[in-house]
């Protein structure tokens, strides 16, 4: 492995701390991704039977509000009704709204660095490549003769081949990834903006 580093010349570095943060912000997403932190299966009936014939008390909401993602959405609209019983089902919506969006930037952190990632170390292997190509150039004789230092034609060469291949490798894992965690806080949004709704239409008829 050192020696095709070597092969691939001083333009392979930054590809590989690109390739470096890109594995970092996979594990990172994958942990922080999942469906127990983000929204558990059964959350939103214990909500709803909690709420049968009452509000929770505050100290009952914050415990919601640590439990998950959705637990914090859920908590914001429970909490909007303990301060003021009276507020409208479009308040409600309103105030799950607001803390459903600083839960989205949450979900979608990172996820531009790694889109970053897979369009930018597509254009670094080509730079590679163009170093590579000067390489060559450079290794030919001066004063028009052909031949050249055979040495450096291969270097040039290896230098140009090896960088857009690592260019490759590096950028479509990591737009294999991003498609695939962008798609699951595509879900995890419509998850909790489907419980938001049925959470205050369910206050709404408490009320009644």
């Amino acid at each position: 492995m050192f020696s095709i580093i070597q092969a691939a010349g001083w333009p392979i570095w930054p590809l590989i701390a690109c390739s470096i943060l890109a594995l970092a912000i996979v594990i990172e997403r994958f942990v922080s991704l999942k469906a127990s932190k983000i929204a558990p299966a059964r959350l939103l009936e214990e909500v709803l039977g909690v709420t049968r014939t009452s509000v929770p008390t505050p100290d009952v909401v914050a415990q919601l509000e640590k439990n998950s993602a959705l637990g914090e959405v859920l908590a914001s609209g429970l909490r909007a009704m303990n301060a003021d019983p009276r507020c409208t089902e479009d308040d409600l919506r309103a105030t799950m709204e607001g803390s459903g969006r600083i839960v989205a930037q949450r979900l979608e952190q990172y996820l531009s660095a790694l889109a970053t990632i897979a369009s930018a170390a597509p254009l670094m292997g080509l730079f590679g490549t163009v170093v590579g190509m000067i390489e060559i150039f450079g290794s030919q004789a001066p004063g028009g003769t052909t031949g050249g230092n055979p040495a450096q034609l291969a270097h040039g060469i290896s230098i140009a081949l090896y960088n857009t291949a690592f260019g490759l490798i590096v950028a479509i894992p990591s737009l294999i990834f991003w498609r695939y965690f962008r798609g699951r806080v595509d879900g995890y949004l419509l998850t909790l903006e489907l419980a938001a709704g049925h959470l205050a239409r369910h206050l709404k008829a408490l009320r009644k």
